[in-house]
């Protein structure tokens, strides 16, 4: 048997045997407990932070375009279609959606609501955001193809608001150029959508882009292109390229970029529960500590004997080093499988609601990250290891004659 194996034969002995009282028992439970709850509360937050962000990001993709390019100086497009070719020579681009943004107020039957109407070209922008899975409710007339004369695409929360549905007759207004007095106009709502993010289905309302093209007298002009790339997480890469071809006055935003301020905040709240969750396994490597020098106070006799039949300083040390390490790592691995355990448990159940007026999403969504488990388990790791320093270090301090009298 090698000298390693004996130590750590010694160092599991030492842990498994009966101990005098019952307050070391205690300190051991304690130490593993908290070393599994502080692992486990790890693993199920990091599971549900990086939910949170991937259910937004893809609810986000469902709505809003990978990129988006627009004038700075905020004039239409004119001659839009040497830039429409000038966009698709490059290979990462898959698809390409002129639009019109306008600002106005729609009104139902009793009730008002400001919205953005985004003028499109229906099949474009459905290829490109699947907006045709995001439907509740359409009007006959809707064919799936085109949005069609005088009609318009509400969001579910917007409807819901101005309470109306498909079929509905809906007024636009919108300011006028030469006076106080708003332009109106009747559209019929042929369908109603629902992406899941509030923001958009509260105030996002869809018409066909030549009808845009005449209630805003842009005849052959656009405001922006929608762009959808083979790849999201390239967008920025991607973006780069194309302002270089484009350049000024011409500004090419990433969907990274237009939710920039939500995606570091959810980023910034991760790190933050990970630092403050992480201090319960700092208070398990405290108890991990008082508990190997109870212990090596305990066995001071045996440390004694152990001294005096050849063992060496450093091989005792190492004794008590194993004792820490092999506490510590039974609280990470049984903190992994219970985080994993209520992790998965969240996620198909779906035990917890959430109101969708508050939150992005509507239910507790959870994203088990193999690089987050790495992460955790890694800085665990580190942590008990360190706890396991010290004690073992004022082992290797003991006289063995010392040791053995006063045992």
């Amino acid at each position: 048997m090698s000298m390693l194996s004996v130590e750590f034969f010694i160092a599991f002995r030492h842990l498994k045997a009966k101990r005098r009282g019952f307050f070391p028992l205690i300190t051991t439970f304690i130490a593993v407990g908290g070393t599994t709850l502080g692992v486990a509360a790890l693993v199920v937050t990091l599971a549900v932070m990086s939910g949170f962000q991937s259910d937004i990001r893809n609810k986000i993709l469902g709505i809003q375009p990978h990129m988006v390019l627009v004038r700075i100086d905020g004039e239409p497009f004119k001659d839009y279609l040497k830039i429409e070719d000038k966009i698709k020579t490059n290979i990462d681009v898959l698809g390409i959606s002129p639009f019109i943004y306008r600002q106005g107020i729609i009104r139902g039957l009793d009730l008002s609501a400001s919205l953005i109407i985004k003028s499109v070209d229906y099949r474009n922008e459905n290829n490109m955001l699947g907006l045709s899975k995001q439907i509740m409710v359409s009007d006959m007339s809707f064919n799936g193809e085109k949005i069609g004369e005088k009609s318009i695409i509400l969001g579910s929360e917007l409807a819901k608001n101005i309470a109306v549905s498909a079929g509905d007759k809906v007024i636009l207004m919108f300011p006028s150029n030469f006076g106080s007095i708003p332009k109106m106009f009747e559209f019929t709502v042929s369908a109603v959508i629902q992406s899941g993010m509030y923001d958009f289905d509260s105030s996002l309302g869809f018409i066909d882009l030549e009808e845009g093209q005449k209630l805003f007298s842009m005849q052959n002009e656009i405001t922006g292109f929608d762009i959808h790339i083979n790849n999201f997480d390239k967008a920025v890469m991607t973006a780069t390229l194309l302002q270089k071809d484009l350049s000024y006055p011409y500004r090419v935003k990433t969907w990274i970029e237009m939710n920039k301020n939500l995606f570091a905040a959810l980023k910034l709240e991760k790190i933050m529960m990970f630092l403050i969750l992480g201090l319960i396994i700092l208070v398990a490597a405290f108890n991990i500590i008082s508990n190997l020098l109870l212990l090596s106070v305990q066995k001071s006799k045996e440390i004694g004997i152990m001294s005096a039949m050849g063992f060496s300083k450093f091989s005792i040390s190492k004794i008590f080093f194993y004792e820490g390490l092999i506490v510590g790592s039974s609280g990470i691995v049984l903190g992994v499988m219970s985080g994993l355990a209520v992790s998965f448990l969240l996620k198909y159940f779906n035990i917890f609601k959430l109101p969708k007026g508050i939150y992005y999403v509507d239910k507790l969504p959870i994203a088990v990250i193999p690089a987050d488990i790495i992460m955790i388990v890694t800085c665990a790791f580190i942590i008990t290891v360190t706890a396991g320093i010290y004690p073992a270090y004022q082992v290797s301090k003991l006289e063995p004659l010392e040791a053995i009298r006063y045992g």
